[in-house]
């Protein structure tokens, strides 16, 4: 009797070589005594159970058969053509009822079912049913059956497999692989046999970090091969996987592979540098040293990211370009028919590809502003030394982070470059003109010295002004440039009729700098200044009808012509009065007035000359008359600058 303490297994268990081998060596019976596992069987169908029992309920449930088979496989294994060989095949009720079983056999010309002569007779519970499978074979290889078991409740099958000749590639379970450099390649070459009774087609597969090679063989039996398992780890740390190799007859093995990697002893000289200030379009250089404390070979490579998942982020711009490409080749392969044509774009293509791959590579890394040597390699305890050039274009402070990916070390080493781009060095010789008081229209002229401090040239032009008194200013010349060390004189003239104080900062752009530079100028621009002679106009007692004249000066003390317009305030707005003389000798006049209106008042005052312009510190003349008593004011008009600009009392009675 089998004892019938089994594990129940329902997942499967990865072979090793060994393992296999061990299995492949064994007899059919052999292996039938170390089977200690079974599996639920495959049911095929559920059948009607009022059809065969009066027995409907079971404390099986419905997906589980009322019968367990042992062994769950029938293999045999190690046969020879001719002889027969037997495996017993049991099946255990496992309902709490007796239950009846039988099993159906398959036409086949190798295997034969052998049922017990009790077959018709109920199992009872926990109790076996021994059938007994017969294998005849006519050749040395595999064959695939299998025997239908027939319950109150369903139909199960349990399968049949006779295993043939088999390859055997002494491969160790286990493959080490002693401590090793992160990002470097470790390599174990084995010299794999093969054991087994039949030719070996295999494939090797395992996973990063580690890879193999080759993929694929073909080993005749007793021969044997080199297979070299590479360990290229990324990450500091212990690695583990399988190496997993799959028989053309179906089986696949497993062996262990273990991997340590740490870190080796290399490191830069600092972590950041700071570059002096450099003008744009020039360079400054610094020098970084790596050293390599360690023992083996380093390989360096300067990258811009930090990690290799950020590099992976812009591949699909890579393959996007790949694609515009073919479609591009697509597209230029329907549109043109001609073959000639083919002919010479398949030639400049290829003449193309050709010259791409003839070129050198390049001796400099750019990152911006930044340039660095891209790669190189050190030997154990040894240094290498970088020149690091900053060539700025724009005037700003640049902040750059390069990495600095060594073979040996999982992370890559920062390097932090910091560098100003300073511009052109332009200045004035001041930075405030205070003009003071200046003349309407009068123009002026000033000097100023633009100096150029740097050591580029600065190329500058005039920002317009925007305001109605900078649009005053003229500047010659508005543009030009300035070449280091020199000093260029620039004429500023100014000419205004706007009145009031003013203050303009006048900007200058200078190509290469952000920021212009500027020159203020600050005064106030006033009129004409003039002055009378007198300080009032008294005419006293006048009689009645008899004209009386007063003489003045008008003087204009400015540096500027002056347009000038006299008026008296309150005068009357008639037709000019008339004198006693004008009236006795008119014997027609009967009155005064000389109009026909009453309301209208006569002009009582005459100013000659009344307007004029009066050249700088010129003189003008004034006779009023008056015919009747009065207080007014003589108001002087200025053209350009304003009315009633200045005013001149007068009495009269």
């Amino acid at each position: 009797m089998l004892p019938w303490l089994l594990i129940v297994v329902l997942f499967s268990i990865q072979m090793t070589p060994s393992a296999f081998a061990h299995e492949m060596s064994l007899s059919t019976e052999q292996r039938l005594v170390n089977t200690h596992a079974m599996h639920p069987p495959r049911i095929l169908e559920v059948l009607d159970m009022s059809e065969t029992t009066h027995q409907k309920f079971s404390s099986v449930d419905i997906d589980q058969a009322l019968f367990q088979p042992f062994p769950s496989e029938i293999v045999f294994q190690n046969y020879s053509p001719s002889e027969s060989y037997e495996v017993p095949l049991v099946l255990r009720n496992t309902d709490k009822i007796p239950r009846l079983v039988k099993v159906v056999e398959e036409e086949s010309l190798y295997f034969k079912v052998i049922s017990p002569a009790d077959m018709c007779s109920k199992v009872a519970p926990g109790l076996a049913s021994t059938f007994t499978v017969l294998f005849t074979p006519q050749e040395n290889k595999d064959y695939i059956h299998r025997v239908i078991c027939v319950t109150e409740r369903e139909r199960f099958e349990v399968p049949i497999r006779a295993v043939g000749p088999r390859a055997i590639l002494d491969f160790p379970d286990h493959l080490h692989f002693p401590v090793s450099p992160v990002k470097c390649l470790s390599q174990r070459t084995l010299l794999v046999r093969n054991v087994g009774r039949c030719e070996a087609r295999f494939q090797l597969s395992t996973r990063s970090p580690f890879s193999v090679d080759p993929p694929l063989g073909t080993l005749g039996v007793g021969q044997n091969m080199q297979v070299t398992v590479d360990f290229l780890p990324n990450r500091a740390g212990d690695c583990t996987e399988d190496l997993r190799l799959h028989y053309h007859s179906g089986e696949d093995l497993y062996i262990n592979i273990y991997g340590a990697a740490a870190d080796v002893n290399v490191r830069l000289d600092r972590n950041s540098v700071l570059m002096k200030r450099t003008y744009i379009s020039m360079a400054s250089q610094r020098c970084v040293t790596l050293a390599n404390r360690s023992d083996v070979i380093v390989h360096y490579q300067w990258k811009c990211f930090g990690t290799e998942e950020e590099e992976e982020q812009l591949k699909p711009c890579s393959d996007l370009l790949r694609q515009e490409e073919k479609k591009m080749e697509h597209f230029l392969t329907e549109c043109t028919d001609d073959p000639a044509f083919h002919d010479h774009l398949s030639r400049l293509s290829s003449t193309f590809f050709k010259q791409q791959r003839q070129l050198p590579q390049p001796l400099l890394l750019c990152f911006g502003a930044v340039t660095i040597e891209p790669e190189g390699d050190i030997w154990p305890n040894s240094t290498a030394e970088f020149t690091v050039t900053f060539k700025p274009q724009e005037v700003k402070i640049y902040q750059q982070t390069v990495y600095c990916d060594v073979t040996g070390r999982e992370s890559r080493l920062p390097l932090r470059i910091r560098g100003e781009g300073i511009g052109p060095s332009l200045e004035f010789s001041f930075d405030l003109l205070d003009v003071g008081n200046i003349f309407i229209h009068s123009k002026h002229s000033y000097e100023v010295l633009l100096s150029n401090k740097g050591y580029i040239d600065a190329p500058f032009h005039l920002v317009p002004p925007s305001s109605a008194q900078g649009r005053c200013f003229s500047f010659s010349p508005s543009e030009d440039t300035v070449p280091p060390g020199s000093c260029h004189a620039m004429v500023v003239s100014f000419s205004s009729g706007i009145l009031g104080m003013f203050s303009e900062e006048i900007l200058f752009a200078v190509e290469g700098n952000p920021q212009p530079i500027s020159l203020t100028f600050r005064g106030r621009v006033m009129g004409p200044t003039f002055q009378f002679s007198v300080p009032e106009l008294n005419f006293g007692d006048v009689s009645f009808g008899f004209p009386c004249t007063l003489t003045f000066q008008l003087n204009n003390t400015s540096l500027i012509p002056m347009t000038f317009n006299l008026r008296i305030l309150g005068d009357g707005s008639g037709p000019p009065s008339i004198s006693s003389m004008d009236q006795v000798s008119d014997p027609n006049r009967t009155d005064w007035a000389g109009h026909s209106d009453p309301t209208v008042q006569p002009a009582e005052f005459r100013l000659g000359p009344s307007s004029g312009t009066i050249q700088a510190q010129g003189l003008a003349t004034l006779c009023p008359n008056r015919v009747q008593m009065y207080n007014l004011a003589l108001v002087v008009d200025v053209q350009g600058v304003g009315e009633e600009v200045m005013s001149l009392h007068i009495h009269a009675r």
